[in-house]
C-alpha cells in the first residue's frame, strides 16, 4: 500500500485533471462544477436537481464518489496508473463519464 504523501501526490493531481475536464464539461452541459483539491462537487439544476462529491478518503487511499444514491470508491492501480473501481475496472475518467452520461442522458466522455 502506498504511504500517504504518495497518495496525496497522486490524488491531487488526478483530481485537478478532473477538475479541469469536468469545468469545461459543465459549460458544455450547463451544470456548476465547485471547489478545488480536496473536494470537488457538481452541481445539477436539469434534467433534475442533484449533486455528486468527489473527495480523498486519505485514510482507506481512496478517492470517493457520491453520485446517483451510489458511493464509488476508487483504489490506486499501478498497472492502469490510474485511480480505478475494483467492481467494475472503470477509471476515474471512465466512472465519471458513466455517472455523468446517467445524469444528463446524453453520452459524456471525461
Amino acid at each position: 500500500m502506498m504511504d500517504e504523501h504518495e497518495f496525496r501526490k497522486k490524488c491531487d493531481a488526478a483530481l485537478e485533471n478532473l477538475r479541469k475536464r469536468l469545468l469545461e464539461l459543465g459549460d458544455a452541459h450547463g451544470f456548476e462544477v465547485e471547489g478545488e483539491g480536496e473536494k470537488l462537487e457538481l452541481l445539477f439544476e436539469e434534467p433534475e436537481e442533484a449533486r455528486f462529491v468527489i473527495s480523498p478518503n486519505a485514510a482507506a487511499r481512496q478517492i470517493w464518489i457520491s453520485a446517483l444514491v451510489t458511493s464509488f470508491k476508487l483504489g490506486w492501480s499501478d498497472a492502469a496508473s490510474a485511480f480505478v473501481l475494483d467492481k467494475t475496472g472503470e477509471t476515474l475518467s471512465q466512472v465519471m463519464g458513466r455517472i455523468l452520461t446517467q445524469q444528463l442522458g446524453i453520452a459524456v466522455e471525461v
